[in-house]
């Protein structure tokens, strides 16, 4: 059974916390939601802020979607306003899309409470604005908003204005769970009284994910026969967020046999969620299921031990199906197994006796307060020495950093670093935002008369954790540090009890390994 996709996260994901898009990211946005394949994106509400009006208007002439149709979202006629005259019902005919979303009370408690009047009342706003709509020959969804609290609480209620806004001749009613806070054996008694007595309409669902079953109560409806389902990328929303459709969307097409997108679209999965993070900055969470970076991460040794032999033995799917990738980490409770199987990964070959070393390296250094399980790029640079291979592209003599109070909005820190490159001795400034910033930019001045591209590489994170809190101001440090040259990204770590020595060494690892990588 094929399954319409409906993104709404540029619309309803954007409604989360911190997430605040540009008319260009949410262009960018969207032609990545297209690349995806999935059926619907919805682009938001027109007329609502000049930004909508904007990113609608820009659509027209830029966004030239491949696979997915483009649906603006509104709302019904306002209480006491002819469809007509209404004026964001009229942006929604202007918005240039064939598809459009609108949005009504389905709960008799909000028909009452918030938009104070009567359910005979709310039934003619939504049943007039499809009419409407349609007669400009558009297509027309209707979000039934908090249709299963509404059942629950009176579901005469709900009934009557799901059945005329079927009669209206609405393309698609969607059931949705607007608080978020509906269980699983509800959506399955809820649908499985509604569904029969429509047997020839559309259906679709919407649920937030306040009670962490957005996906669950998703896949429980199609199941019962929906075919429509609506979320957002890494899932995003408000509170706690919408159905993730990097988590559902696999779900569908690999747990069960649905037609969602594209195999070769869901191998793109985790690129693309990946990249939509970056535009809205806002990380994924390294645990999340399917495209998160630890989501087919082994670090006991008995797991690494059996993924070398196969990697069904402990993963759920094969990663590549969803652009992800197996990966090991070395921890004190690595095995032999699980060293020789990380630097394969690094394209390095371990014998039995370097495996050891490097374990009884790890353990020693793990138990400084060093955790390599996400600082790769040193792992790698360790590995390489245990191998005799030792970075030596330039090496330190000493580094002096200050901060410097200027005035009350300005705090400037200046780093002085001596290094020397094959004969060449260097003594350079580097004027920053805070130590780490001056440091970077002191060490990469003293490199780029020998290493041309090293302005390529970027401090892109910067994470610092006190070890032992218990040892006050004395207590170390460990600094992380992510990078990027444009192309790919790698982390290292620093350990010590002065942060700007710890971040001195993340610092010379993360320019080290770019040198022995590139």
């Amino acid at each position: 059974m094929k399954i319409d996709i409906f993104d709404t996260t540029l619309r309803d994901g954007f409604q989360q916390e911190g997430i605040s898009p540009s008319v260009k990211d949410k262009l960018a946005i969207a032609k990545l939601i297209d690349e995806l394949g999935v059926s619907f994106i919805e682009g938001g509400w027109p007329g609502a802020s000049p930004k909508e009006e904007e990113f609608f208007s820009k659509a027209k002439e830029e966004l030239d979607l491949k696979n997915s149709k483009l649906v603006s979202f509104g709302s019904t006629r306002k209480l006491n306003i002819a469809v007509e005259d209404d004026p964001q019902v009229k942006a929604l005919i202007d918005s240039g899309t064939d598809y459009v979303c609108i949005v009504g009370k389905s709960s008799k408690l909000h028909i009452t409470k918030a938009l104070q009047t009567d359910v005979p009342n709310a039934i003619d706003m939504a049943v007039d604005t499809i009419k409407y709509l349609k007669s400009k020959n558009k297509k027309v969804f209707f979000d039934a908003e908090h249709f299963f609290d509404g059942y629950k609480e009176d579901s005469k209620t709900s009934l009557e204005i799901l059945d005329s806004v079927i009669q209206s001749g609405v393309d698609c009613f969607i059931f949705c769970d607007t608080n978020g806070g509906t269980l699983p054996d509800e959506v399955h008694m809820i649908l499985s009284e509604v569904l029969n007595q429509y047997p020839e309409s559309k259906f679709g669902v919407h649920f937030q994910n306040d009670n962490g079953c957005a996906v669950a109560n998703s896949m429980v409806a199609v199941e019962l026969g929906v075919d429509h389902v609506q979320g957002t990328i890494n899932g995003y929303g408000e509170r706690t967020g919408n159905a993730d459709l990097c988590t559902l969307i696999p779900n569908l097409s690999l747990k069960k046999t649905y037609e969602t997108i594209s195999e070769d679209s869901l191998s793109k999965l985790t690129q693309i969620a990946n990249h939509i993070a970056e535009l809205v900055n806002v990380a994924i969470d390294s645990r999340h299921p399917y495209v998160g970076s630890s989501a087919f991460t082994h670090k006991a040794g008995l797991h690494a031990s059996g993924m070398a032999k196969d990697n069904v033995l402990y993963e759920h799917i094969d990663s590549s199906k969803v652009g992800n990738f197996t990966r090991t980490t070395v921890s004190e409770l690595a095995g032999r197994a699980s060293v020789i199987t990380k630097a394969q990964e690094f394209g390095l070959a371990l014998n039995n006796e370097e495996a050891k070393k490097l374990i009884e390296s790890v353990q020693n250094l793990e138990h400084e307060g060093f955790q390599f399980e996400a600082a790769d790029a040193s792992l790698f640079i360790l590995m390489n020495t245990i191998k005799g291979v030792v970075p030596n592209y330039f090496s330190f003599e000493s580094f002096r950093v200050f901060s410097e109070r200027r005035n009350s909005e300005n705090v400037v820190s200046e780093a002085v670093c001596k290094i020397s490159v094959k004969d060449n001795r260097y003594v350079k400034t580097g004027e920053g935002v805070g130590p780490v910033d001056a440091l970077s930019k002191a060490l990469k001045s003293a490199l780029e008369k020998d290493f041309e591209r090293i302005n390529e590489v970027k401090l892109i994170d910067y994470k610092v954790r006190i070890i032992d809190s218990s040892d006050g101001t004395e207590a170390k440090t460990r600094v992380l540090i992510e990078f990027t040259d444009g192309t790919k990204q790698w982390s290292t770590i620093g350990v010590h009890e002065n942060i700007i020595n710890a971040s001195w060494n993340a610092l010379c690892d993360g320019f080290n390994y770019y040198f022995m990588t590139s």
